[in-house]
């Protein structure tokens, strides 16, 4: 499950993966495992390379050991070239989207989501990572849903509906 903040991965993936009776990774909850520390405190104590690094070892984890199973990934798992790699040769990847104002709308007052670049405004930095990363989502994408309108449930029913009959599944 890829896509950015707000997008509803998590809360999509959970709902997959008790659906299709499959093992959730959550590689953002694993970093913070990990650590020993929330991803806020990783970020303010250590920077954003290094919580990218430790991102990346979790991914390459999972992805060995993720047969049969519901990854669920930070937004920014797409900026490591070989997290795309391992996470499109481990299986389907979706890509969530929506709209500006619906992420917006969602992540505003998320204090666990720090900033991701400093001196913008908290709308301006959400316009500016997201076409930044635009083209990196896209290109991972086996399957691509909008959430602005749509409940979690019935995202996770067309996506189960899109893949219906491969083998993942």
């Amino acid at each position: 499950m890829l896509g950015y903040r707000g997008t509803g991965k998590s809360v999509i993936a959970k709902i997959l993966s008790k659906e299709l009776k499959r093992k959730l990774y959550r590689i953002d909850d694993l970093v913070a495992q990990t650590a020993g520390k929330s991803i806020p405190e990783i970020v303010q104590q250590e920077g954003w390379p290094a919580f990218r690094k430790l991102e990346s070892d979790i991914v390459s984890q999972v992805t060995g050991e993720a047969l049969d199973s519901v990854i669920d990934c930070g937004g920014g798992v797409v900026l490591d070239d070989k997290n795309r790699v391992l996470l499109k040769k481990a299986g389907k990847c979706v890509l969530l989207t929506a709209s500006l104002s619906a992420i917006t709308r969602r992540i505003k007052k998320d204090p666990n989501r720090p900033a991701l670049v400093e001196g913008l405004s908290f709308e301006e930095e959400q316009k500016k990572i997201l076409a930044d990363r635009h083209e990196k989502y896209q290109s991972c994408a086996d399957f691509i849903c909008d959430t602005t309108t749509r409940k979690p449930g019935e995202t996770a029913h067309e996506i189960i509906a899109f893949f219906k009959g491969q083998v993942w599944l």
